[in-house]
C-alpha cells in the first residue's frame, strides 16, 4: 500500500526525504510559521528533524501495516524539482455528526459523538499561492484516494476565515460545511466529498 509518487501537469507529490530538511523548516515554520496548518505552531530545525525522520520512516512503516498511506508529502514543481509545499492525507477524529450534511447521511439523526474521517491537507509557500497549485495537488491525491484506495469520502477542514483554504475545497468540488457549534474550536469549517460511485448511488 505505499502510495507512489504522483505526477500533474505541474507538480510531482512525492515522499519527503531527509535531505529536504533546510527546505521544509523554511516552509513550515518560518514562511507558514503563522499560518494555521492544523499544528501547535512552528518548530525550531531539530524539532523539524525529528518531525521528518519520523514522516520519512512513517512511509514505509504504514505501508508494512497494511494501512492508509497517512502523513505528508512534498509537493514539488516538475520543471525546476523547487519543493514549494506539502499536502497529503491525515486521521481527522472529529464529531463531523453534528454537521446538517453528516447527519442527513446518518439518517437526520445528529450526533456529537466523534468518528474517523480519511482528511486531505495542503500548504503552499507564500510566494507560489494563487497558481492552482494547492488545488492541483489535492486533486491528484482526491484521485488516488478514489480510485487506488477506493475510500467512500474524503474531508478537508479549516477555520471560518481562511477563505483561501474554502476557495480550494470549493475549487475541487467539495460540499461545504459549517459548524454550527463552537466546539471543538478547531471543527469550523469542512468540506466533504464523495467517491463518485458512491454518490451515483
Amino acid at each position: 500500500m505505499e502510495m507512489p509518487i504522483l505526477e500533474t501537469a505541474r507538480l510531482r507529490v512525492r515522499p519527503f526525504v531527509m535531505d529536504d530538511l533546510e527546505r521544509v523548516h523554511q516552509l513550515l515554520d518560518i514562511e507558514l510559521g503563522e499560518a494555521d496548518v492544523g499544528t501547535e505552531g512552528a518548530l525550531a530545525l531539530e524539532q523539524r528533524r525529528e518531525w521528518l525522520q519520523w514522516m520519512v520512516l512513517n512511509y514505509a512503516q504504514m505501508a508494512w501495516l497494511y494501512q492508509p498511506p497517512y502523513g505528508d508529502r512534498a509537493v514539488v514543481l516538475k520543471e525546476t524539482d523547487e519543493l514549494i509545499g506539502a499536502c497529503g492525507f491525515a486521521a481527522v477524529l472529529a464529531p463531523v455528526g453534528q454537521l446538517p450534511w453528516f447527519a442527513a447521511m446518518c439518517g437526520g439523526r445528529e450526533t456529537r459523538l466523534s468518528s474517523p474521517e480519511f482528511g486531505l491537507y495542503w500548504a503552499i509557500s507564500p510566494s507560489h499561492q494563487r497558481r492552482g497549485y494547492a488545488s492541483e495537488a489535492g486533486r491528484a491525491l482526491i484521485d488516488y484516494a478514489f480510485t487506488t484506495l477506493r475510500l467512500s469520502r474524503i474531508v478537508a477542514t479549516t477555520a471560518y476565515e481562511n477563505t483561501a483554504s474554502i476557495g480550494v475545497m470549493q475549487k475541487l468540488g467539495m460540499h461545504i460545511e459549517r459548524n454550527p457549534y463552537p466546539d471543538p474550536p478547531w471543527l469550523q469549517v469542512v468540506g466533504v466529498m464523495l467517491n463518485p460511485e458512491e454518490s451515483s448511488r
